[in-house]
């Protein structure tokens, strides 16, 4: 690496720190990520900051970021999913298609590319959606990273207000946390081995967000298999988030969104819909299953299953119902949305005609 690159990294990585931890003392939902973008985007619109920072340190903070993912993933979270995998299927693809819809309205309201609105629209992670808009070449990730970031910020705000302010209590007790003896450090290695493989074995057969994909399903083949995952150091899920986040930052080029004005009333429209929507859906499970409104609202709700679990804890919810649609919902997003949408956005190569 060059002088020059290792100046722009190392001061592309104090903004970054710098900016997460204002994010973080103002109380700013997921600090670590939308605190780096911010603030290496006013770096370089501002004080035209020469920044750098290489695809594989993303790539190191998704293995960590798929690793958590995985791990809640227990038999009896599968036994969950296997028992209102109906309802499960019919609140993801319903969510989905209302995603679409929305992202239809936009592009048809703003004249903004159509992948760009659905991607920007559809709740399948901010982190998700921004790395699968690299791989479609008809969108733009700085248009899909905007409209991301203002619907996971509506969403993150809105739905623990409503749990919290405007829905009945949950009639079911906490879930209680069971304290466990730290895993030995041949566990640590591991799951540290099968993250890191199952990365590079789903990046050699071309998975989607193969370096979140990868490690998530490795992790959760593991736990459900017998063995427990050792807890990630906060400092690493920090910098996990920091990693991504700068990344995002880098990428995205707020000097070309000359239509943000345009995005802003949608993409706060969209995110508030979306919740709506999905608060429509949890009453209908009450119905359907004998669970409370706020656990059938959090489990549908869009805003990322660790954000809804924390919800959870403080709400009195049910954690392993919220965790298991959560996670389904997070499995269809990365495995069936992204060949649907590269199938659906990526522009058809027209036949050639030999005359």
């Amino acid at each position: 690496m060059s002088q020059i690159k290792t100046r722009a990294l190392i001061t592309t990585l104090i903004i970054s720190v710098v900016g997460g931890y204002v994010f973080y003392l103002l109380n700013i939902p997921l600090p670590w990520m939308l605190g780096p973008l911010v603030f290496v985007n006013l770096s370089t619109l501002i004080a035209k900051v020469n920044i750098y920072w290489p695809i594989n340190i993303r790539n190191a903070g998704l293995i960590v970021l798929g690793y958590i993912m995985g791990s809640p993933f227990t038999l009896s979270t599968l036994q969950q999913i296997m028992v209102q995998l109906p309802a499960m299927l019919a609140t993801t693809v319903s969510t989905v298609l209302f995603s679409i819809l929305i992202g239809y309205i936009t592009h048809k309201k703003t004249g903004i590319n159509l992948a760009n609105c659905i991607l920007g629209s559809t709740p399948g992670g901010m982190t998700q959606m921004v790395v699968l808009s690299e791989e479609i070449p008809t969108s733009d990730t700085t248009i899909v990273t905007f409209m991301q970031t203002i619907r996971l910020l509506s969403v993150v705000f809105i739905v623990p207000f409503l749990a919290f302010h405007a829905l009945p209590s949950a009639t079911g007790q906490m879930t209680a946390v069971t304290l466990t003896a730290p895993p030995d450090y041949s566990t640590t290695l591991i799951f540290a081995a099968a993250a890191i493989g199952s990365a590079l074995a789903a990046h050699f057969l071309h998975f989607p967000t193969p370096f979140l994909l990868g490690p998530m399903l490795g992790t959760a083949a593991l736990v459900v298999s017998g063995f427990t995952p050792p807890p990630v150091p906060s400092l690493a899920v920090i910098a996990a988030q920091l990693f991504v986040g700068i990344y995002m930052g880098v990428t995205a080029k707020p000097a070309n969104l000359q239509n943000w004005k345009q995005l802003l009333p949608y993409s706060v429209g969209g995110g508030i819909a979306i919740v709506l929507f999905s608060l429509g859906m949890g009453y209908l499970l009450t119905y359907w299953y004998q669970i409370d409104l706020i656990t059938a609202f959090l489990g549908t709700a869009p805003g990322g299953m660790t954000e809804m679990g924390i919800t959870a804890i403080n709400v009195g919810a049910d954690i392993s119902t919220i965790t298991a649609y959560q996670l389904f919902r997070l499995l269809f997003m990365l495995l069936i949305l992204p060949i649907f949408f590269k199938w659906y956005l990526v522009p058809k190569q027209p036949a050639n005609d030999n005359v």
